[in-house]
């Protein structure tokens, strides 16, 4: 293996590595990006085979501990109160997300300032707005302008995916109620759009798109970046990052695909490996010069975890529309009418509504977020009241910043090369819990609105740790913050971290869109700032 040195080398493949590789790309450094996981092949999706949901339930599941593959490592999630779900590709957890692809607030960047509460970005929206609409067009996204909670925006590339009858009937609740609603932005084609296919409205888009009409950075970045002279290397698990007498990075060790161990060296390192695999990867490369873990001396790496807390309240209908799962799972509406701080309602900021539709018939009779459908003699009744007749109201809520949830090396749980795994500690705030009380109660109202005969609430849902962050947060302070507000580290001056680490708080809505607009401005910074990185 030519383990000759690299410019810059990039751990993880994910949205964020992917977006920083190819924004790299052009700019004369020589790129190398290591990820534990493979290329994965659309023909072997779960959703290609006829057991799909099956598959979805245990090779396919969300859950590392569940899947168990190979590119997996486990994680303690025991003192959690959320369960963190990610995946281990090229590509990332976008090969597995349902793409939905709202922004941030300006207000989301000023949480101190306005609130009281947390800490301000050193970045503002308008700093990362022409990154996110550049994103949008690598990514493809469909949408349309105009949303009244959301600052005017640049046309999107491709027209909103169509709410369908099950969206429009939602939208007359909100309409009914005189509360906000929007057709979601969303990383799926409605069109086609680049090489690749429209969506067929097939449904279960969160479990990999046969057709790769949804943007995931396997089939949209990764292609151009390699094109560009990027290495991609995969099967590579990295444990970790070396340093000299200096301090300063020089490289990783990893496990190859055959499990010999390698040592890549490089001016550079780029961290994208998530809100969880980042500070995992630095506690591993505690060193004399960093003896609590790489660019920790404040502390603050792995604390301060954030989730999106999650309600999920469902509604019944028996008004003859078509079946509910026909369509993108999570893609259709949201609604942000609770979204910023209302001193009234008990709590400091707020949540976002987004409609979910109803899964296959083995999720409806096993319960995806209600208990399983009744046996006995009310089995068949329970069953046909669920299947395609059901709607669902996601709320995720703002999750504040609190050292206390963190992420730990385990003390005795370890991956398949025995490098420790990490332990997750995670509660519940009573800010988090007001909010979806809160949101249930609103949902419960939308639902009835609707239409809906019968109304079901799931107040927490534990299998709903899809984003991950905080837990190396930007901010200009060195003993507040890991990195500075160009996702360097303050304490190694060629150590980047680009992934939802970085977070100095969660806003909420989906983080994706957030991390690759980070991503490709600290791109920017290293190819306009850093020519002492590059070789030649």
């Amino acid at each position: 293996m030519d383990n000759a040195p690299v410019d810059i080398l990039i751990i993880g493949s994910g949205a964020s590595g992917a977006a920083v590789a190819w924004r790299l790309s052009d700019a004369g450094f020589r790129i190398l990006c290591l990820e534990q996981g493979g290329w994965q092949k659309p023909e072997e999706y779960s959703t290609a085979a006829g057991n799909w949901e099956f598959q979805a339930a245990s090779s396919f599941s969300f859950n590392p501990n569940v899947r168990g593959l190979p590119a997996d490592y486990p994680v303690n999630d025991s003192e959690s109160a959320i369960t963190p779900l990610m995946y281990n590709a090229v590509g990332g957890s976008t090969v597995h997300w349902t793409a939905h692809a709202p922004r941030f607030h300006p207000s989301d960047f000023r949480v101190r300032s306005l609130d009281g509460v947390a800490d301000d970005w050193p970045i503002s929206y308008a700093d990362l707005e022409p990154y996110y609409d550049l994103n949008d067009a690598w990514m493809g996204c469909s949408g349309i302008a105009g949303d009244p909670a959301n600052p005017p925006r640049a046309p999107r590339p491709m027209p909103p995916l169509p709410l369908g009858p099950d969206g429009e009937r939602l939208a007359r609740g909100f309409d009914r109620l005189g509360w906000h609603w929007w057709p979601s932005d969303s990383y799926i084609n409605s069109t086609d759009y680049r090489g690749r296919a429209a969506c067929n409205n097939c449904g279960p888009n969160g479990l990999g798109c046969v057709r790769r009409a949804k943007g995931s950075t396997d089939v949209t970045y990764w292609p151009a970046a390699i094109s560009n002279g990027v290495e991609l290397r995969t099967g590579a698990r990295v444990f970790e990052v070396t340093t000299g007498a200096d301090g300063r990075a020089t490289g990783a060790r990893y496990f190859d695909a055959e499990g010999t161990v390698q040592f890549q060296p490089a001016r550079a390192v780029i961290l994208a490996a998530n809100g969880i695999g980042t500070p995992r990867l630095m506690l591993l490369s505690a060193s004399e010069r960093h003896p609590r873990g790489l660019a920790n001396s404040s502390g603050l790496v792995g604390r301060n975890l954030m989730f999106h807390p999650c309600a999920i309240v469902t509604g019944f209908f028996d008004d003859g529309i078509a079946p509910t799962w026909q369509g993108p799972l999570g893609n259709i509406l949201l609604s942000q009418e609770f979204y910023e701080t209302d001193p009234s309602r008990g709590f400091v900021r707020g949540y976002t509504f987004q409609m979910n539709r109803s899964t296959g018939p083995a999720k409806t009779a096993a319960g995806f977020t209600l208990p399983p459908v009744r046996w006995g003699a009310q089995h068949h009744a329970d069953f046909a009241m669920r299947f395609g007749n059901s709607t669902l109201l996601a709320a995720h809520g703002e999750d504040l910043p609190e050292e206390h949830n963190r992420v730990e090396l385990d003390p005795q749980l370890a991956d398949s090369h025995g490098i420790a795994a990490p332990k997750i500690f995670y509660r519940l705030s009573e800010n988090s819990a007001r909010q979806m009380e809160h949101a249930v109660a609103n949902a419960e109202t939308v639902m009835r609105a609707a239409g809906a005969h019968t109304v079901m609430s799931t107040p927490l849902l534990r299998s709903a740790g899809w984003h991950l962050m905080g837990t190396a947060r930007m901010g200009d302070d060195p003993a507040r913050s890991v990195v500075d507000a160009n996702g360097c580290a303050h304490d190694v001056d060629n150590l980047y971290i680009v992934d939802g680490s970085t977070f100095v708080t969660g806003a909420a809505v989906n983080p994706t869109p957030t991390i690759q607009a980070i991503a490709l401005r600290i791109a920017d910074h290293i190819r306009n700032e850093r020519a002492d990185l590059k070789s030649r």
